[in-house]
């Protein structure tokens, strides 16, 4: 099988990406991988933003009641 310049061009993306509607599309997927990354990072901050709330409200009530853990 001989590889002819015109059998590679499907493969070269540059020229693809090169126009608009590619540096759109090129854009738009580094978007969609912001917010997939942000979504996970924000559900591991929710997580420990609620933990340390619980962690903290039940310290005020141990002061409350006189006990003194820190």
């Amino acid at each position: 099988m001989v590889l002819t310049p015109l059998a590679l061009t499907p493969l070269q993306l540059g020229g693809l990406l090169s126009g608009p509607l590619g540096q759109m599309l090129v854009v738009l997927a580094a978007v969609a991988v912001v917010i997939l990354v942000g979504r996970l990072f924000l559900k591991i901050a929710w997580r420990l933003v609620t933990i340390a709330a619980i962690v903290v409200g039940a310290l005020l009530l141990l002061s409350f009641f006189g006990i003194n853990v820190l």
